[in-house]
């Protein structure tokens, strides 16, 4: 799958209207997708084995998105063959009082993947300057000086790609993910969440009344992308309208990511094999 036709290209503007939520590349059928995910997943659970094992990279993979764009299933699917011990999966929501004690990332640096480990966010510091801009009463009620208003997006956007920057400098690769969900889209799973009574937890009347924002999110994002997709860390917008497509594609370009980084097994030194061949020895000759 060419990834070319998802990534935002650093130093480009890119208008979300150029992405079609319901663009599905070769496949022709969620069967042919779900086999092709089914070999990803083999594919992922091998490479994190090894970059915990190796205990030099980490991996960082942010995901954004509107309501019901199917952040949650994805992370679900995707990651349903690696070892819970290498991965970890934090949600981010609005911050608490201690939270805001702080400043606006360290409730995400704090969460970061450790060496060895995949750290999974469930939307991120990209809220920031996502839906603070969109309901700048929230900024106005922040414990933020004075000084710091001015020219804040700018600013959280240097700040934003210098973090990344230094997260890649010491070994933590960092994946962004926007899943792509049309306002058509968004409606229907909406609907379907009001309709089915199993799902009614997953909707509010908020959900609702953040939609009526949707324009001013559209240029939020757009903003987004285009001032923090980087060499070093690139946006990819994931056509999202088709689940089965959204799944495969992140896997894809998980696993891909995971194999440019050359992960190899540790070697054990001359001492520590001869020590093996003495542990093996004395296993060898215990009484039965």
């Amino acid at each position: 799958m060419k990834h070319d036709h998802f990534i935002v290209k650093p130093g480009k503007r890119a208008r979300l209207a150029a992405f079609d939520p319901a663009y599905t590349a070769k496949f022709n059928s969620r069967e042919e997708a779900s086999a092709k995910l089914a070999k990803d997943i083999e594919r992922l659970a091998r490479y994190q084995d090894t970059l915990y094992a190796q205990n030099t990279h980490g991996l960082l993979i942010i995901f954004q998105a509107m309501d019901a764009a199917g952040k949650d299933g994805t992370i679900k699917h995707v990651m349903s063959g690696v070892n819970p011990q290498g991965t970890q999966v934090f949600s981010f929501k609005g911050p608490s009082a201690e939270e805001l004690d702080h400043d606006y990332l360290w409730r995400c640096y704090k969460a970061l993947p450790e060496r060895g480990r995949i750290g999974i966010f469930n939307r991120s510091y990209y809220e920031e300057v996502l839906v603070v801009r969109v309901h700048p009463e929230i900024l106005k009620s922040s414990q933020l000086p004075k000084e710091a208003f001015k020219g804040i997006w700018k600013t959280r956007f240097d700040q934003i790609n210098n973090f990344e920057r230094y997260l890649v400098q010491n070994g933590v690769h960092v994946l962004k993910f926007y899943l792509n969900v049309s306002k058509e889209e968004q409606k229907r799973r909406f609907l379907a969440r009001i309709e089915r009574p199993e799902k009614n937890w997953k909707f509010s009347l908020n959900d609702a009344k953040e939609r009526g924002h949707w324009d001013n999110y559209m240029k939020a994002y757009e903003d987004v992308f285009n001032r923090t997709s980087t060499k070093w860390a690139p946006w990819y917008i994931i056509p999202a309208d088709n689940k089965w497509f959204a799944r495969v594609a992140v896997a894809d370009i998980i696993a891909t990511k995971l194999k440019s980084l050359k992960l190899r097994y540790p070697v054990v030194s001359e001492a520590h094999k001869q020590e093996l061949l003495l542990a093996k020895e004395a296993l060898e000759n215990e009484p039965t």
